[in-house]
């Protein structure tokens, strides 16, 4: 349904409720609101007279309550109705003149086959599109977009998909259909956020607006199944909701007839309903929590905890290690941090959940751990026994790995109560008991909201009070109101705070349950209450849509739900202007282009940020870190002043200077060197109008798990993989075992081996990747070993030619000193010491190889000539000052050749031996055909034989 469909909606379905007035624009999230654009204005009230507008605005009927204006000059223009009785508020409705008038219209198709999305793309004018296109549901374009869209392509326009986390670029296929580009981009869970930019082209003195936009892989909600029964809130409760802190349009909402789910920022929308006979009907309509999870949908019912997956609706308890009731709420993390570092390997749970006494972190699967209680927090606390301690509430902070823990305590307990707040870091395991202390009567309950910052910064409310707590707990109070001593109640008509709403720009929006709206922004301490918007008979929450603005929802006794956006900058400035309330500074710059940066050893960030402002002003960018002292900070601040205006420039160099090369305890430096910092800067000074208040990035100093290592020239692919084995004569084996190995070859791991002939040297060229690319060859020392433990091969350059003074370290001295490790933990940056000083190792043979490589020391591996073999490799870099990761690769060589004939002397002793053995047989042959000759000279060879019947003398 249009924003106009909507206004009617809500004027017919309170029409018992308070007059009040509203506007709105064509152009979604009211990105245009210029000269050129049509301005609806609606009257919802009974007592409408005509409108009031200045003289450079024209009205289609002055007269109609529904009615549509333009205003041809820029600027602040006052509009209002005039009714009969009291006056009705007048806005100050700020035009611009800008020559943005077009916007981008997209479309995404998902490929499951090949984790792709193709968007289609193409251009509209919001004042000439049909409701399809500004609903953003529109499947093809209109033929107004179609021929602007083709005729800003002959002008040279063609769009650009730009990811803010990941900075990758992706560009549209080659030629335009039907008036649309496709542009194909890959599924990724870290790099959700897009925006699509064009050429700096211009059709009729016009500009399109770039859009901001969430891309992630299709998500599904869960379906309704027939004869299921609603879930819901206790009769005339207002709406409870819960969205996922990455995907802002994957969200819940609870109210009192129904529980709806979107993934799309109820555009669409399916009723969450449980099976009939697993909860009475007095348990469906009793739900007071709700978190939403990738897993499922959490729910407190009467102290139970509920969740609904896509095919079940289960009761958790004692079989999943939580308590089987007086559960007292549950709660998910409410900002977004994708990347992270944690120092000791442990994992950072989804959710959290609590008792009166209890505290549980909730992991996916439905795995649960209970972390402390509240006897043992009044042990580490150090308060009296003999008090009362219990669980208040709790909300996850600011910070991607603590959470916040608030405590009632008292002694007494019979008139007021002290609130405490105790953090949680899930990855040192620390508690931290905060300065921070809040006297309140004994039934009050306080919702606390983190807010996005570095340092903990957090509002809290009860039914009538806000309490802010801002810069690490160093600034706290009341929010102020102009009347009234902060009392919000009073100032909207004895009505209760329902919710306060935070987003990432600092804005803080305060709903009361009769939708009066207060507003103030991070480290402000007033607020203002804004015009009325909805009316009082209807109920709502405020949410985030896929383009980062915030929206109103809507929920109606007939069982239906309506998504509104809410002009929250035009409704701030417009208050602004009547109590005169100015920004202090002009701009607030930065060339802080990530959210998360990661440093290793001999990394340097350079970052710088400017604040202009007015002369004699006086204002200043503060820097605040939080977490643990590991870097060293350089600030430089430029001046410049020209034209009335002060321009400050801050040049900030985050580095570490420590070395790690020769020490004993590396790890234990290594470990106390790094850890998760988290960087806020700001202006001095700021007030509501001001667009950007901070601005707050993490720099994690560590391991990058998405760093790794390479050896230039191999690969996995590009071969014919098959399934063979080799082996390993045992006199090759380093440690000369009794049999022969034999080894199967591993594809996956090793890759595709190198052939070199036996006279080839070999040199490995190591490059350094992360999950960005490619990010240097690697220049440093690094050792090779192979991983079956051969040994028959060696380097072809010394110790002594290298530089040594005293002997270098080798595999073979280093397995001698630590016998007890595995062959891959001898020898490491943890133990490296270089041969370079007299004062450093021990004086030995320098004519031994030199068995440390790098890209500059001409160190070559060379191979026995006398066989051919296969050798698997790995790599590891030695330099201890180089990365904070253990950077290991792995890579195969196989070497063949003609074996070489043998050395001279050992040719002429063969011949030698050979003619000698030739010559004593023919000496022998001749003695013994001599002797034989000789006998049969005197005797013939054939006697003649004798007369029969004759007898010998």
């Amino acid at each position: 349904m249009s924003a106009w469909g909507v206004a009617v909606l809500l004027s017919w379905l309170s029409c018992c409720g308070s007059a009040l007035w509203r506007y709105y624009s064509n152009s979604p999230n009211y990105n245009i609101f210029s000269t050129r654009s049509t301005i609806k204005l609606e009257y919802e009230g009974t007592s409408f007279s005509e409108w009031s507008v200045p003289e450079t605005c024209s009205l289609q009927d002055k007269r109609s309550p529904t009615t549509e204006l333009r205003c041809s000059a820029p600027g602040i223009q006052a509009i209002k109705p005039i009714v009969t009785g009291p006056d009705e508020e007048e806005r100050y409705l700020y035009v611009d003149s800008s020559h943005t008038c077009f916007m981008w219209h997209y479309r995404i198709i998902p490929f499951f086959e090949n984790l792709t999305h193709v968007i289609i793309i193409w251009v509209f004018d919001p004042e000439h599109a049909n409701p399809d296109e500004l609903l953003r549901n529109a499947e093809e374009p209109s033929r107004n977009s179609m021929v602007l869209s083709t005729q800003l392509a002959t002008l040279g326009q063609e769009p650009t998909i730009y990811t803010i986390l990941r900075k990758k670029v992706y560009f549209p296929d080659r030629n335009m259909n039907d008036g649309t580009w496709r542009i194909t981009v890959p599924v990724t869970i870290d790099d959700v956020l897009k925006e699509i930019r064009g050429n700096k082209v211009t059709f009729q003195d016009c500009f399109i607006s770039d859009t901001f936009f969430l891309l992630t892989t299709p998500l599904l909600t869960t379906p309704e199944f027939p004869g299921f029964l609603p879930l819901s809130s206790q009769t005339g409760s207002q709406l409870i909701s819960s969205w996922n802190p990455c995907l802002a349009s994957l969200a819940v909402v609870v109210s009192d007839t129904e529980t709806y789910q979107t993934n799309d920022s109820f555009r669409t929308w399916t009723r969450i309903r449980v099976p009939p006979n697993v909860l009475s009907d007095d348990e469906r309509q009793s739900v007071t929590r709700v978190t939403l999870l990738y897993d499922g949908i959490y729910f407190v019912i009467n102290g139970i905890l509920y969740v609904k997956t896509f095919h079940a609706f289960k009761r958790l308890g004692r079989n999943e290690n939580i308590p089987d009731g007086g559960i007292m709420g549950v709660t998910s993390r409410k900002w977004c941090w994708i990347k992270y570092l944690l120092k000791n390997k442990g994992r950072r749970s989804t959710m959290v959940i609590w008792t009166e006494n209890e505290v549980y972190l909730g992991y996916t699967p439905l795995e649960f751990v209970r972390i402390i209680t509240t006897a043992e927090l009044k042990i580490l606390l150090k308060l009296s026994p003999s008090a009362t301690l219990t669980v208040h509430n709790m909300e996850y902070t600011g910070h991607p790995l603590e959470l916040a823990v608030l405590l009632n305590y008292c002694v007494t307990c019979t008139v007021t109560k002290n609130i405490f707040i105790v953090t949680y870091n899930e990855d040192t395991k620390q508690w931290v008991f905060q300065d921070f202390k809040l006297d309140v009567p004994i039934d009050s309950f306080l919702v606390p909201r983190f807010l996005f910052s570095a340092t903990p910064e957090l509002v809290l409310y009860d039914k009538h009070r806000i309490y802010y707590c801002y810069h690490n707990f160093t600034l706290t109070g009341v929010l102020q109101t102009p009347t009234e001593n902060g009392n919000l109640s009073v100032l909207s008509n004895e009505s209760v705070i329902h919710e306060v709403f935070v987003d990432y720009f600092g804005n803080i929006v305060v709903k009361m349950e009769n939708n009066i709206i207060f507003y103030f922004k991070t480290s402000i301490t007033d607020a203002v209450k804004l015009h009325v918007w909805v009316n009082s008979m209807i109920r709502s929450t405020f949410l985030l849509n896929t383009s980062g603005h915030i929206y109103l929802l809507y929920a109606f006794d007939n069982g239906t739900i309506h998504a509104q956006e809410y002009p929250l900058k035009l409704e701030a400035h417009s208050i602004a202007f009547k109590t005169k309330d100015k920004c202090p500074f002009t701009a607030f710059n930065n060339d802080i282009g990530r959210i998360f940066y990661f440093l290793d050893k001999g990394d340097m960030l350079n970052l710088w940020s400017q604040l202009v402002y007015p002369e004699n002003t006086g204002l200043y960018t503060i820097v605040e870190l939080y977490g643990p002292e590991v870097l060293q900070i350089s600030q430089y601040t430029h001046y410049e002043i020209a034209f009335g205006h002060c321009t400050k420039t801050l040049n900030l160099t985050f580095s570490q200077n420590i070395n790690y090369e020769g020490v004993d305890n590396y790890f234990h430096l290594q470990d106390k060197n790094t850890g998760l910092l988290l960087i806020q800067l700001r202006p001095s000074a700021y007030s509501k109008t001001c667009t950007r208040a901070h601005k707050v990035f993490q720099m994690a100093v560590g391991c990058d798990i998405y760093k790794y290592i390479t050896v230039k020239g191999f690969s996995k692919k590009g071969c014919l993989q098959h399934d063979f084995t080799y082996v390993i004569e045992k006199s090759y084996l380093r440690h000369r075992p009794s049999q022969n190995l034999k080894v199967r070859y591993d594809w996956e791991e090793y890759g595709c081996p190198l052939k070199l002939q036996f006279t080839e040297k070999f040199q490995p060229v190591i490059q350094l990747f992360n999950d960005d690319g490619f990010i240097e060859d690697v220049k440093v020392n690094f050792i090779v070993w192979e991983i079956h433990g051969r040994d028959d091969y060696s380097f072809n350059t010394t110790m002594k030619q290298n530089g040594c003074l005293n002997e270098a370290q080798t595999w073979k001295s280093m397995i001698k000193l630590n016998k007890h490790l595995p062959l891959e933990e001898v020898w490491g940056p943890q133990n490296y010491r270089h041969c370079f000083s007299y004062a450093i190792g021990k004086p030995g043979d320098l004519t031994q190889p030199y068995e440390i490589i790098n890209s500059s020391n001409n160190n070559h591996i060379f191979w026995p000539l006398g066989h051919s073999g296969m050798y698997v490799f790995r790599v590891k870099i030695l330099d201890p000052n180089y990365s904070f990761c253990n950077l290991t690769a792995v890579f195969a060589i196989e070497t063949f050749g003609v074996i070489p004939s043998p050395g001279a002397y050992l040719v002429a002793a063969f011949l030698f031996i050979l003619m000698l053995l030739f010559f004593t047989l023919l000496v022998l042959s001749y003695f013994r055909y001599m002797n034989i000759y000789r006998r049969h000279i005197y005797e013939p060879l054939h006697k003649p034989p004798k007369p029969k019947g004759s007898k010998e003398n």
